[in-house]
């Protein structure tokens, strides 16, 4: 758009992400990269994304493991929530029992 702001585009049936007018200090590139023209239309865009293999790329990226793992967390019921506490417990138990062997 302009010097300080772009537009950003994901297409939303692919990524998530619809069209819109982002600052370019919030933006945080990576080194994917589909080739398209200026002002490509979501279908374009969507083909190319699809041709280049963007989207599996990015897939395998710790970063979009993390994103992954942090929208699973989010959307945990209470019992996962405990059941994860409880196993996060039982581990822990068990390091402290082997450490404790080691020491010894």
């Amino acid at each position: 758009v302009d010097q300080k702001r772009v537009v950003v585009d994901g297409p939303e049936s692919v990524t998530g992400v619809r069209r819109h007018m982002m600052p370019v200090k919030r933006l945080s590139l990576t080194d994917f990269k589909a080739n398209i023209t200026r002002g490509a239309r979501e279908k374009t865009l969507r083909l190319a994304l699809e041709k280049d293999g963007v989207m599996k790329k990015w897939s395998v990226t710790s970063w979009a493991k993390k994103v992954a793992a942090k929208e699973v967390r989010a959307k945990m019921t209470d019992f996962e929530r405990f059941k994860l506490m409880v196993a996060r417990k039982k581990r822990s138990s068990e390091v402290k029992k082997t450490v404790k062997k080691i020491k010894k």
